[in-house]
């Protein structure tokens, strides 16, 4: 390897975590933890008894940078339930613009595997997506018919309570959702100033921040009546909080698709927690507490 290969390979930071969950007779557990690099967890939290395992992804870096890819594998077994969320933050930082010292794209791929009867909530905070960002930010999710998933992402371009907006750079989030093998959600946002999708009618309509929240169950455990009734409910809570001209909620094949498109992460935060009380009790039979690390 040549001295200039050598520096480019230390100018990329590849980190990856590989987790198992598995049921038995004492709830669900961690059953296998595989990591390379700065990222891990510290172990699983039990606040709703040992039927579901909290796990708190931690990424010391706190920013991905150029170079930098982050994998994120979740298998989660039969009959076991996990809930996954971040202590803070995710932070796409500016990109290098040396091209001669490596890639400058920044990479976050998030795998998500459901078996049978398997339930995983999977709630990261808010992306920052720095100015001249190169960043991509995949999430997949392969579940079985049988299985429950809620899942969201929020992402923020640029800092503009600091006047410092998502002028140039790009930044692309893809969603894939697959049932029994079979892709039934798909959705990619490419975000380029060039383009100019973030001030067009049809685009972001010159809003900063756009989340996603999917919630899926199969129809032997929510009904096609239950559900018409909570997307009524969910639409009621939307209007009383006056965000019906934010927030949009679709049923597409058994999954729910709320979409945020504002200009507070809070705000989005906030919302989908509110909605995600209402899902939560009919989805996973729990009530809608929030983790306490939400909260410091």
């Amino acid at each position: 390897m040549t001295e200039a290969a050598i520096d480019i390979v230390k100018s990329q930071w590849f980190a990856s975590l590989e987790l198992q969950l598995g049921y038995s007779p004492y709830g669900t557990q961690l059953t296998k933890t595989k990591r390379c690099g700065p990222l891990t967890i510290q172990k699983a939290f039990y606040p709703e008894g040992r039927d579901c395992a909290h796990l708190y992804l931690l990424h010391p870096p706190a920013g991905i940078v150029s170079g930098d890819e982050l994998q994120v594998k979740i298998d989660v077994q039969k009959n076991a339930h996990t809930l996954v969320t971040t202590p803070g933050a995710n932070r796409f930082y500016r990109a290098r613009t040396d091209l001669s010292i490596g890639d400058p794209k920044q990479t976050q791929i998030t795998q998500i595997n459901l078996s049978d009867n398997a339930k995983c909530e999977h709630f990261p905070l808010e992306t920052i997506v720095y100015n001249l960002a190169n960043g991509v930010n995949n999430v997949e999710v392969r579940l079985q018919n049988s299985s429950v998933y809620c899942g969201w992402d929020m992402t923020c371009l640029g800092l503009p309570s600091s006047n410092d907006f998502f002028t140039e750079g790009r930044f692309t989030q893809l969603n894939n959702l697959y049932r029994d093998g079979i892709l039934i959600y798909h959705d990619k946002v490419l975000i380029e100033p060039v383009s100019n999708i973030q001030h067009h009618a049809a685009g972001l309509a010159g809003n900063t921040v756009f989340g996603t929240f999917l919630a899926y169950a199969p129809s032997e455990h929510v009904n096609s009546e239950q559900r018409t009734l909570l997307i009524e409910q969910l639409r009621e809570v939307v209007s009383q909080h006056d965000a019906s001209e934010l927030i949009s909620i679709t049923n597409i094949r058994q999954l729910l698709v709320i979409r945020y498109l504002g200009q507070q992460a809070h705000q989005c935060k906030s919302l989908f927690i509110e909605l995600w009380k209402l899902v939560r009790p009919l989805y996973i039979e729990k009530q809608g507490i929030q983790p306490r690390i939400w909260f410091t």
